[in-house]
């Protein structure tokens, strides 16, 4: 039996990294050989999840067809998105909750997405369809990559399988999903002593939308005036993050947490599509306001997307 990798996303969040810890269970409760490794280091929520529950994050690789001939993605499906040498090993399976682009195999593969917050609560139905029983661990674990891309489930993306997924995991847990999700969330918005550069890269995801390559990230606050007294320094930034991977257009998302409203900060070319996908112009500080947006895979992407393909 030919040893599998299963990983998420670069700049791994919550899920990406929980995802392929607990699909990685499951397949070698089964009977696989599988290990979860991740496409970077856990951000500050992550590990303060993983301290919560005494869980070790999986090692990081760079490359992984000096490992193995086969992996398992999780938690995203865009090449871009993906390892640097995915096009080198076979992708046998991929469990996902984005949008489906950028992806072809030259072999049947298993393939499972679905429309929900969250792939862990994807996870959590197949281990109910194979009939394994989720760890208590793992379980904390599974919650808390849900809070984390519901927002607590305040997000749009949440739906009823989801919150059923939150209530049953909090369960094996033993936690107050709602006590113990707040304090995750501010968890992951301490940006004291980070740097800009730092900051617009540890959750972002490149997108090629009628050709343009744009970098959407993402920052969660509790108090917007945090991020933005800092402007001059993350435009300098994403200026060089532009210039240094081509990145046509760079859109940050500064999300509240607590109100659940979102301002951007937009630098690059083209502006127009931007500006046509949310119907307003960029203020004098090349910023928009988002009132209610908080999910750049509901609220962001494909907003942009239709826009950048009607220009």
């Amino acid at each position: 039996m030919n040893k599998q990798l299963v990983f998420g996303h670069q700049n791994p969040d919550t899920d990406a990294i929980v995802a392929a810890m607990a699909y990685s269970h499951l397949l070698n409760e089964l009977g696989a050989d599988t290990e979860a490794v991740a496409l970077g280091t856990p951000n500050d929520e992550t590990k303060y999840v993983l301290d919560c529950f005494n869980a070790t994050a999986p090692r990081v690789v760079e490359t992984v067809a000096n490992e193995v001939k086969e992996v398992i993605l999780v938690d995203h499906n865009e090449a871009q998105q993906s390892v640097a040498d995915r096009d080198q090993v076979q992708v046998v399976a991929v469990v996902d909750h984005h949008r489906i682009a950028n992806f072809e195999t030259t072999n049947p593969l298993y393939y499972r997405a679905e429309p929900v917050g969250c792939t862990s609560t994807i996870i959590t139905k197949l281990y109910h369809e194979s009939n394994i029983e989720i760890p208590k661990q793992l379980a904390g674990l599974m919650l808390s990559a849900i809070i984390s891309d519901t927002l607590l489930m305040k997000s749009p993306t949440t739906t009823d399988e989801d919150k059923a997924a939150i209530k049953e995991l909090a369960e094996i847990a033993g936690v107050d999903a709602n006590k113990y999700g707040l304090e995750e969330l501010r968890a992951g918005t301490n940006v004291d002593g980070k740097s800009a550069a730092d900051l617009i890269d540890a959750d972002a995801k490149s997108f090629t939308l009628a050709g343009k390559n744009v970098r959407v990230a993402q920052i969660n606050t509790v108090d917007v005036n945090d991020i933005f007294k800092r402007q001059a320094d993350f435009e300098t930034a994403i200026k060089t993050a532009n210039a240094d991977n081509g990145y046509d257009l760079f859109f940050l998302m500064v999300t509240n947490i607590l109100n659940s409203d979102t301002e951007a900060l937009v630098i690059g070319d083209p502006i127009a599509p931007v500006e046509a996908a949310f119907d307003q112009k960029l203020n004098a500080q090349q910023r928009l306001v988002l009132p209610g947006v908080v999910s750049r895979k509901k609220q962001v992407v494909p907003q942009l997307t239709a826009a950048f393909e009607q220009q």
